[in-house]
């Protein structure tokens, strides 16, 4: 019977016997690929024996057989790693050696041989060495050949010494040097292309081949501009080479020596161009710039993509300081910027040009960075004005400053007609900036979503023309020398702006040009109100103006809750749209809580114009908070409610400390400041945290009121209210039984024992104590009874603390008895006892903490 294996055994033999066969079939295409590069080059053929028929059996379980001389599976046959090895360190150390004696042979005197012996030595010696190489070769001893024609090379240039010691000791050694280099720059390239299978004749060549002009000029004494033309010539013959040199180890030499010779070169010419000071003197390196832009631009049209892009910025950094150069020779150094800015952006025209677009990339990359140092070089003057104005909060109300706008800055000895430029380069540049910012809408609209770069290119021109823009004519003032007055109108007529762009941006979704001009108007509304505080009236012109400016950047934030995202460019997915919405509702309380700053400056300006004290104007500066808690109750749920009442409540926090000195004033600040807490109370959202504020500030104006009137029994002024309270609290209990006892009974409580402990505090007699810790007893029994926590707790505290004032004197007189040492020891053993029972006081703690949290 024949055996029929179950389909699971006869499916796992099957995929064995398929996966032996791919085996084999990959192992065949190796040997078949090796077979075909052999053949390919018979020269360098191994004789390695025929497979014989019999050892590639196709079975499927015949075992893989070979019979030449590598390890199956079939593939090129690799020699041994460590002969290989060892070979090329016994050529690199031979090689070594023989240079090593040939240099001493040549230079040090060798028994009775004189300098002309040696050459002929020397001479006779190369010349087998450069023979040699061709014979190996031949032979396929290529490492052979390699060692001994570093040996000739080094040879060489040893003959080449001896040939001027010989022949013409004489002559200069820079200028033998450049024409023995020349020399052997030419014969090391035509050996190298005679035996091209050598690798290192050619690449020798090529740097041999950075020397010869270099040397010439040195040896002729030529100047810096003679200096660069010889680089930059040895760096067109370099880029000549890498674009038709033949060899990659040639090619990337010749690239290498080619950046390493033409940026110095551009340096040079340079240096040149920006120290001359008239049109003459800058036109020769202005030509060996453009020289170097034209070779640039050469060898990136043909070069890799990342060498085009590189390329393509110098010829184009080369070109602006060539032109600029000449245009700036001889102009004063502030309007020599905008002659390069000018250049600069006349190279944006070379970007439509018929060139490579990585080149195209490049110049453009380079007409970046003319703009951007530009930018940087006009930045000074701007950080000097917004500077300036907080000089003037030291006087403040001094008088119109002397000397206009740079007597307020404090910079009248300034250079500030050095810096006449700054303002125009920052204005051009925000021009050009917004000129992209709207030639990329039309394109966006097109493009659609799909162009996120492009929508972020668009977004960082937008915003860096608000910047600059804004920036720009801050400045203007403070470099024009304008009077006081036309600065402050000039900065306050700025801000205003600035904030209309911002308003019209976050409405429109444009968040990035929105915010940054946001940022602008926050900080020039800053500058401009420093700047306000040298006179009275300014001060209050321009913080009126700002306030107006900033409440109405509010409310027409306010009126777009969400943005017009439908009309940004490109149009925002749904995210995106979302974080507009967010960003824009967070925008809505910048302005409003700047307005509130702007309002409290106005409100202390009030109390210094009419003359009061610093304690006397504190009820004055109120009136920002209640106007805050107003406008808090009106926006009730809408983002700037909450920013506007705590910029609202840091007024208040200012009025209290004006107040300081005064106690009856003070008193009065935080009974208004208790009445504003408990009309915020009203609203349910806010009454967590201003109801217990409302109390507590009630409770100190009481304390304090009673104190400074000198009241020496504060129970008959705080008894009437107690009652009362406490007659309300039950009240409120027994509507809502789940009312917190501190809401209900706290502040009542709260109104008596407190000023009754601190008067028990001071007062000699035992009456008051007796009387209120026998109060604060019945208290806390009432609240360990009822289960009240805000009894429990007050009358517990006021009962401790009273016992310990009553107390205290004796502990002072046991303590003063005792040994110093007892006290030490007593504290040892109660924390020896506390460690002890650690885990017992942990669990009454937690057993204490949730009966508290239990009670009302």
């Amino acid at each position: 019977m024949e055996h029929v294996p179950p389909p699971a055994e006869e499916l796992a033999l099957l995929d064995r016997e398929l996966a032996r066969l791919d085996t084999r079939r990959s192992q065949l295409l190796v040997r078949r690929a090796w077979l075909v590069s052999v053949l390919a080059q018979p020269a360098a053929r191994p004789a390695v024996p025929p497979v014989p028929p019999h050892a590639a059996p196709f079975g499927p379980s015949a075992p893989v057989r070979s019979s030449v001389p590598f390890a199956a599976p079939f593939g090129p046959p690799t020699a041994p790693a460590g002969p290989r090895s060892a070979q090329n360190v016994l050529l690199t150390l031979g090689g070594l050696l023989l240079t090593i004696a040939a240099i001493a042979f040549t230079l040090v005197n060798w028994g009775q041989m004189g300098i002309g012996g040696r050459s002929a030595v020397l001479t006779l010696v190369t010349v087998a060495a450069l023979c040699a190489p061709a014979v190996l070769l031949r032979r396929g001893l290529s490492s052979t050949a390699e060692s001994l024609a570093a040996l000739a090379s080094v040879l060489m240039v040893l003959d080449a010494y001896a040939l001027h010691e010989v022949a013409v000791p004489d002559a200069g050694g820079p200028g033998f040097a450049s024409v023995a280099s020349a020399v052997l720059a030419v014969l090391w390239g035509a050996y190298g292309l005679l035996l091209g299978r050598l690798r290192l004749p050619l690449p020798l060549a090529v740097v041999t081949a950075q020397l010869p002009l270099l040397l010439w000029a040195w040896s002729a004494g030529a100047g810096a501009t003679v200096f660069g033309w010889a680089l930059l010539a040895t760096a067109a013959l370099d880029c000549a080479i890498a674009v038709w040199g033949k060899g990659v180890a040639v090619r990337v030499t010749a690239s290498v020596c080619c950046w390493a010779a033409g940026l110095p070169g551009l340096l040079v010419g340079l240096g040149q161009s920006v120290s001359a000071d008239a049109v003459s003197a800058a036109v020769a390196p202005g030509l060996l710039l453009l020289a170097g832009a034209a070779v640039a631009v050469a060898g990136a049209c043909r070069a890799p993509t990342g060498l085009a892009v590189a390329g393509g910025a110098v010829a184009g950094l080369g070109g602006v300081a060539a032109v600029g150069g000449v245009l700036g020779a001889g102009v004063a150094g502030d309007w020599s910027v905008p002659l390069y800015l000018l250049c600069g952006v006349v190279l944006l025209a070379a970007v439509r040009a018929p060139l490579p677009r990585p080149v195209g990339k490049g110049l453009l990359w380079a007409s970046s960075a003319v703009t951007v140092g530009s930018v940087l070089a006009a930045v000074p003057p701007v950080g000097l004005s917004l500077a300036g104005t907080v000089s003037q909060a030291a006087r403040v109300w001094s008088g119109v400053p002397e000397g206009g706008v740079r007597g307020a800055l404090g910079m009248e000895a300034m250079a500030w007609s050095a810096m006449a430029s700054a303002p125009v380069v920052l204005l051009v540049v925000a021009a050009l900036s917004g000129a992209a910012y709207r030639s990329w809408a039309s394109w966006l609209r097109v493009a659609g979503p799909v162009v996120a770069p492009g929508a972020a290119w668009r977004g960082a021109a937008g915003a860096g023309a608000v910047a600059l823009g804004w920036a720009g004519c801050t400045a203007l003032p403070a470099v024009l020398g304008l009077s006081y007055a036309a600065a402050l109108s000039v900065q306050s007529a700025l801000v205003a702006g600035v904030f209309a762009v911002a308003v019209r941006e976050l409405r429109r979704g444009t968040n990035g040009v929105g915010r940054t001009a946001l940022v602008c108007g926050l900080t020039g509304a800053v500058s401009v109100g420093m700047l306000s505080l040298a006179t009275e009236t300014a001060t209050y012109a321009v913080f009126t103006v700002l306030l107006v400016v900033l409440a109405a950047a509010a409310v027409v934030l306010g009126g777009a809750a969400v943005p017009a995202a439908a009309r940004a460019l490109p149009p925002l997915p749904a995210a995106q749209a979302a974080r507009a919405a967010g960003v824009l509702r967070t925008a809505q309380a910048v302005p409003a809580c700047g307005a509130v700053v702007c309002g409290m400056v106005l409100a202390r300006a009030v109390g210094a114009s009419w003359g009061l004290a610093g304690y006397r104007a504190a009820p004055v500066m109120l009136v920002v908070p209640l106007v805050t808690v107003l406008l808090g109750a009106r926006l009730r749920g809408r983002p700037p409610a909450l920013p506007v009442e705590l910029t609202g409540a840091v007024a208040g926090v200012m009025a209290v400390g004006m107040a300081v000195p005064d106690r009856p004033f003070l008193a009065l600040v935080l009974a208004l400041c208790g009445v504003l807490a408990a009309g915020t109370a009203v609203r349910a959202e806010r009454r967590p945290v201003a109801g217990y504020l409302a109390t507590a500030l009630f409770v100190l104006a009481a304390w304090l009121r009673l104190s400074a009137s000198g009241v020496s029994a504060p129970e008959a002024y705080t008894l009437p209210v107690t009652v009362p309270a406490l007659a309300v609290g039950v009240l409120r209990r027994r509507r809502d039984p789940e009312a917190s006892s501190w809401t209900a009974y706290g502040a009542g409580l709260a109104a008596t024992l407190l000023p009754s402990l601190f008067a028990a505090w001071g007062d000699p007699s035992w009456v008051r104590p007796l009387l209120l810790g026998a109060a604060a007893l019945v208290i806390t029994l009432a609240g360990a009874r009822l289960r009240l926590q805000a009894l429990l707790l007050l009358g517990g505290a006021v009962l401790a603390l009273d016992a310990l004032h009553e107390l205290a004197p004796y502990v002072v007189q046991v303590v003063g008895a005792l040994p110093r040492w007892l006290p030490p020891a007593l504290a040892g053993v109660l924390l020896l006892v506390v460690g002890a029972t650690y885990e017992q006081r942990l669990r009454d703690a937690r057993r204490l903490k949730d009966t508290l949290g239990r009670m009302r």
